[in-house]
């Protein structure tokens, strides 16, 4: 399906060139001719993005920007805004307002059409996550409302072919920024390692030495793991066609070397707000997976990371002959815990019981938390002899301390063990639903036999 694009031009003649080559460019135009008009199609529409010229007949651009990000519908669409030449105060104004970009007008279509292609390639990055928790990444982490009032810092590459230039820029810079800019020699850059390994931001000039070096330079840096989720900005002239080649290949901003000192430090500071929002939305996607296979009151593994795991253990084993063990472990009583000193203490116990266990085991074994006090644990290259063994050393390690349960109360815990060994030469996979049920039976063994007890299922024998 083409992404929309909203465009807001007053020109009519702008209009149909605009109609002409989104179209060539497979995007689908919205054409409106005011703000108002705009504002409306944007909140009803729902466009990718929005492309402003800034002398609407009603309402300064900036404005129209403004109102765009107070209005959940519309926050965190990317605008571009159109800005006449010559008029350094209102692309700042703009700038300030929260557009992603600003253009002198009548912008290059070649570079304009790859700066929409690289701000949807941005956006479609953070909306996974949107889908996935049913709103915008900025609203959910809290970084919705933190334009005007937040100061971002961080570490800032500055490379050019001539290390007076890159001083020069850094002169530019304000002077909180300024202590946290470094000059490096694009030659020597990429090997920094460690040394510069936490810069948020890289502005490196288009031609450092040759042709298109800088742009060389980027993408080298991009792929070394150091600077892979690193800001670069190139310094081009916005109307080249280095500008639209630094935009497809991944740069994520472009700055005209005329602009002035302040859109300079504004533009950084830009960056480094986007670059702490990329890091905030990666940290939430990390921390969604681990919950997803994680049991976040234990640390074990949960039910749904430990089947496929198993699964897999099986496969292994299948392929190469060896041995496998099952076992299920439950606490003993452990309702009782509950009932007569509430769930607190009873959360404490599985806590420290984890841990009892987790220090007995191998760091190829799997633990995880099926049920309430119910575990697995998986035991990858074991016969049926050392997985016996293994069983009793947890068995025995639960039940010969007691667990401080808190608030002076102290527990004594044991638990109940049932074991299925599988695998061998020349044996096939093993269905592990029936592995897990037989070993689930022989726990069940262990309660009748009176609890605190190692029972290997009858086919392991």
């Amino acid at each position: 399906m083409p992404r929309r694009i909203l465009i807001a031009d007053s020109i009519p003649a702008n209009r149909v060139i605009f109609q002409v080559r989104l179209s060539d460019g497979f995007f689908r135009p919205l054409l409106t001719a005011d703000a108002t008009s705009c504002l409306r199609a944007a909140r009803r529409e729902r466009p990718d993005l929005i492309v402003i010229d800034c002398d609407l007949p009603d309402m300064p651009g900036p404005q129209v920007i403004t109102a765009l990000r107070s209005d959940p519908r519309t926050r965190n669409l990317p605008v571009i805004a159109l800005i006449a030449p010559d008029t350094p105060e209102r692309r700042l104004a703009a700038l300030r307002a929260g557009a992603d970009d600003v253009m002198v007008k009548p912008p290059d279509m070649s570079v304009l059409l790859a700066r929409i292609r690289n701000l949807l390639r941005q956006r479609e990055e953070s909306q996974m996550m949107s889908r996935a928790w049913g709103c915008e990444i900025p609203e959910m982490l809290g970084l919705a409302d933190r334009k005007g009032s937040f100061l971002p810092v961080g570490p800032v590459g500055l490379i050019a072919a001539r290390p007076e230039t890159a001083q020069a820029w850094k002169q530019q810079l304000d002077p909180r920024l300024r202590d946290h800019a470094r000059v490096h020699a694009p030659a020597e850059v990429a090997s920094y390692g460690e040394q510069a390994a936490h810069t948020h931001v890289f502005l490196i000039e288009a031609d450092t030495g040759t042709h298109g070096g800088g742009l060389r330079l980027m993408t080298q840096l991009s792929g070394i793991s150091h600077f892979r989720h690193s800001m670069f900005c190139i310094l081009a002239p916005e109307t080249s066609d280095t500008a639209a080649l630094a935009f497809d290949m991944g740069a994520h901003d472009v700055i005209d070397p005329s602009v002035s000192a302040e859109e300079l430090d504004l533009r950084i500071r830009l960056l480094l707000r986007r670059k702490q929002q990329a890091d905030a939305e990666r940290s939430s996607i990390e921390a969604g997976l681990r919950l997803a296979i994680i049991d976040p009151l234990t640390g074990a593994y949960n039910r749904r990371y430990a089947f496929p795991r198993l699964a897999g253990i099986a496969e292994q084993a299948a392929v190469e002959g060896s041995e496998f063990a099952v076992l299920v472990i439950d606490l003993d009583r452990f309702k009782s815990v509950n009932d007569c000193y509430g769930h607190t203490t009873g959360d404490t116990v599985l806590v420290e019981v984890v841990r009892r266990l987790r220090d007995n085991l191998r760091i190829d074994d799997m633990l995880a938390r099926i049920g309430g006090e119910e575990f697995l644990i998986a035991l990858p290259e074991t016969t049926a002899a050392e997985a016996q063994r293994i069983a009793e050393r947890l068995r025995c390690v639960v039940g010969a301390t007691p667990v401080d349960g808190g608030n002076g109360v102290t527990l004594s815990v044991t638990v109940s063990i049932g074991v299925k060994t599988g695998g061998g030469p020349m044996a096939p996979s093993e269905d592990i639903t029936a592995m897990v049920d037989a070993a689930d039976g022989a726990l069940l063994r262990s309660k009748t036999l009176g609890r605190n007890v190692v029972t290997l299922s009858h086919s392991s024998v």
